[in-house]
């Protein structure tokens, strides 16, 4: 399995504050820039909120640290820059977590996804699926061509569950739509990104979901070209006002916050903290033009069955890209086959291997 990592050299260095080598200094580490405008940039927007929030908590950052040993290293010098909670916030870094976790018994450590804990490592992550599948309703309410498309850079389990969202959520306004894949092999590689654009625009496809660390690129790309693109971690709305339809953007502030005074009370306990929806830890973009009222008004009701509980994402009956069955009918998908997803809904063209 391929994990996050970036084609530019890694920046390990950050600056502390005089008095912060102190219990509540908080680390948190980048795949790539803080200000991508996507996922990075959704984490360093937690990591302000708990600043502002907690009361003489300071916190250090880097960013553009690859899943490689260079992030372990990064850690230890921000534990021995008085560091005692880091949130390490992409997906390959959890190994070196648990490893430092070892280590280092006295420091705390939150991972962004995984189904692995340590007696001092604990993971949080949140459900995006649900606001992703409204947003593939509204790809599916727009397109003429009934070909939508997927830009993607790795296929690790979460985007995985994305692309199949978004999909299954377009079917349920336009039941023969099809998701071709494209894999750019890198979380920020904007050349490769405008690349795949405009290679789908010009095979047909009329809309495009994307799970890239920043979507400006697609976004701009899809609005030059004339079509439509659905975005992920943060609204960038600004940066194409016509071409977005909506999107599924992060809330990890509060999380964070929850955590972190845990911690500082004694009182937490590693486990996999999971949000969603319901909890505001993933928020469903505003709408743009392009989407109708009728539209709006079918999506907003499938949001509200979803919070009611009367709608489920993975629930069966759920069909593999082979045709095959995957969930039996009124059936739940437990979370661990969730977040070891590795096949593709009907409908979805391209490969996870």
């Amino acid at each position: 399995m391929k994990l996050r990592h970036l084609l530019c050299a890694a920046v390990a260095t950050f600056t502390l504050g005089a008095g912060t080598a102190m219990a509540d200094t908080i680390g948190y580490i980048y795949v790539g820039p803080e200000k991508d405008y996507g996922y990075n940039t959704s984490h360093d927007l937690g990591r302000q909120y708990v600043e502002k929030s907690i009361a003489g908590t300071k916190t250090l950052h880097v960013e553009n640290i690859p899943e490689t040993a260079e992030v372990e290293k990064v850690m230890e010098r921000m534990i021995k820059s008085g560091a005692n909670i880091i949130f390490a916030t992409s997906y390959g870094y959890l190994d070196y977590a648990i490893a430092l976790g070892k280590k280092y018994p006295k420091v705390s450590f939150m991972h962004a996804g995984g189904l692995k804990l340590g007696d001092n490592v604990g993971t949080y992550w949140a459900n995006s699926d649900d606001a992703i599948y409204l947003a593939g309703m509204a790809a599916g309410s727009v397109t003429k061509s009934g070909k939508l498309g997927f830009i993607a850079a790795f296929p690790i389990p979460q985007v995985v569950r994305s692309i199949n969202a978004f999909t299954l959520g377009a079917q349920a306004i336009n039941p023969k739509v099809t998701t071709t894949v494209v894999w750019t092999g890198g979380w920020l590689n904007p050349a490769k990104e405008a690349e795949a654009s405009n290679s789908l625009i010009d095979a047909g496809v009329d809309v495009i979901g994307e799970q890239v660390d920043s979507p400006i690129t697609i976004a701009q790309t899809a609005e030059k070209r004339g079509i439509y693109v659905v975005g992920k971690d943060v609204d960038v709305s600004k940066f194409a006002p016509k071409a977005v339809l909506t999107g599924a953007s992060w809330n990890w502030g509060p999380t964070m916050v929850k955590v972190v005074n845990e911690m500082k009370a004694g009182t937490w306990k590693p486990s996999h903290i999971r949000g969603d929806l319901k909890d505001g830890t993933v928020v469903l973009d505003p709408f743009g033009p392009a989407v109708t009222e009728p539209v709006r008004k079918s999506i907003l009701a499938k949001k509200d069955d979803i919070l009611k509980d009367k709608f489920e994402v993975w629930s069966g009956p759920l069909t593999g890209q082979d045709g095959k069955e995957l969930l039996a009918a009124g059936k739940p998908m437990p979370m661990e086959t969730l977040e070891s997803m590795d096949f593709f809904v009907k409908g979805v063209i391209g490969s996870v291997k």
